[in-house]
C-alpha cells in the first residue's frame, strides 16, 4: 500500500484482486492519509474471501462440494447473495456458474496476459449445453449457502462489491472521493477542482487516446473489455467473458462495454450482460433496460445509448 499527497487530495494505492486499486480522497484533514488504510483494506479482504485462485478460500471450499450447505464469512455470503440478485435481475444473462468453463479454457491461475499473445496447450474450445436455472439456497441467520450443483466465479461481482463497500467506508471520512479498480470505479461527490469527476474510457484496441470522457457525480462507471484478458487455446483466440448459455467466450463483434449507474456492483453486472449480447444485441438490451451504456465494436465503431449521452463530455469520432 502506498499513500501520497496531491493538490487538495490524498491518493492511496494498493494491488489486489489482480488489479491496481487507486483511491483519491478530497480534503485536507491532517490524518486523512492514515485513515485511508481501512478503505484500501476492503479489497484485500474481499479477495481473501472470494478468490477462486486459492483452494482454501471460503468460496473455493464451498465450490468443492456445491451440493452441500456451507457456512461462509460475511463478505463471501454477501457476494453470493448479490450474484443471485444479479442473475434474477438480468434474467440469467449474468450467471456466475462459468467457473468450470474458465478452467477448461486454461484460466486456472492469474495468467501473464499480454494482449492475446499468451498461448496455452489444450483442445479447441467447445460449446456445452445450456445450464438449468440457477436456484441457490440461503440461510441468512447462519450465513449458510447451498450453491446448487455448480461451482461459481465471483470475480466481477466481487470487484464491484469491493468498490461499493470501500466507498461506504470512505464516505465516513469525506463525501468527495473516487475509487478505481481496473475497469470499475465510483465517483462520489466532487473532484478536487470542485466539479464532476472526469473518467476516461480507454481504447480497447490499446491506443493511448480514450474513446470518450465522461463527467460523473455520485455515479459508478464499469467496463467489461477484451483489452487485457485474451489468450489462445488450441490455436483459437479466447477471452474471460464467458457466455453462460454456451460456456464459450461471447460478445461477438464487441471489444468493450461501459455502463454508468448508481451502484458499482449492479453496473458491473450490466456491463458484462450487455457485452455478452454482442454487437447486434447490445443496443436493444441497453434501450430496453434504460441503461447508460457505451460500446466499442471490433471495427472501432463507437455506440452510445440515449441514457449515456448526458454523461459524455467528449467522444472520439466513430469509424
Amino acid at each position: 500500500m502506498s499513500l501520497e499527497p496531491g493538490p487538495g487530495e490524498v491518493i492511496g494505492r494498493i494491488r489486489a484482486m489482480a488489479t491496481d486499486i487507486t483511491v483519491r480522497a478530497v480534503g485536507g484533514a491532517d490524518d486523512m492519509a492514515a485513515r485511508l488504510g481501512p478503505t484500501l483494506a476492503v479489497f484485500s479482504e474481499v479477495e481473501a474471501s472470494c478468490t477462486r485462485f486459492v483452494a482454501t478460500s471460503p468460496l473455493m471450499r464451498a465450490n468443492a462440494t456445491p451440493n452441500r450447505w456451507h457456512r461462509l464469512p460475511p463478505l463471501c455470503f454477501a457476494a453470493i447473495v448479490e450474484a443471485d440478485r444479479a442473475y434474477q435481475r438480468t434474467s440469467g444473462r449474468f450467471d456466475p456458474r462459468v467457473l468450470v468453463d474458465l478452467l477448461r479454457l486454461g484460466y486456472d491461475r492469474s495468467l501473464p496476459f499480454a494482449r492475446g499473445t499468451l498461448a496455452l496447450a489444450g483442445p479447441r474450445p467447445q460449446r456445452r449445453r445450456r445450464l438449468s436455472p440457477w436456484r441457490p439456497r440461503f440461510r441468512g441467520s447462519s450465513r449458510e449457502v447451498l450453491l446448487g450443483g455448480h461451482p461459481v466465479d465471483l470475480g466481477g461481482v466481487g470487484k464491484g462489491l469491493a468498490v461499493r463497500w470501500a466507498s461506504l467506508t470512505l464516505r465516513r471520512l469525506t463525501p468527495d472521493h473516487l475509487i478505481e479498480a481496473g475497469g470499475d470505479c465510483y465517483c462520489s461527490g466532487r473532484a478536487p477542482d470542485g466539479g464532476p469527476w472526469k473518467v476516461a474510457v480507454e481504447d480497447p484496441t490499446g491506443g493511448s487516446t480514450p474513446v470518450a470522457v465522461l463527467s460523473l457525480t455520485d455515479r459508478a462507471c464499469t467496463t467489461s473489455s477484451l483489452r487485457l484478458r485474451r489468450w489462445r487455446v488450441g490455436g483459437e483466440p479466447v477471452h474471460h467473458l464467458v457466455d453462460p448459455r454456451t460456456g464459450s467466450p461471447g460478445g461477438a463483434g464487441l471489444l468493450a462495454v461501459t455502463v454508468v449507474g448508481a451502484d458499482p456492483a449492479v453496473a458491473e453486472v450490466w456491463s458484462k450482460a450487455v457485452f455478452l449480447a454482442g454487437a447486434r444485441g447490445a443496443p436493444g438490451l441497453a434501450a430496453r433496460k434504460g441503461l447508460a451504456a457505451l460500446w466499442v465494436g471490433t471495427g472501432g465503431d463507437l455506440g452510445i445509448s440515449p441514457t449515456m449521452r448526458q454523461y459524455v463530455q467528449w467522444q472520439v469520432k466513430s469509424a
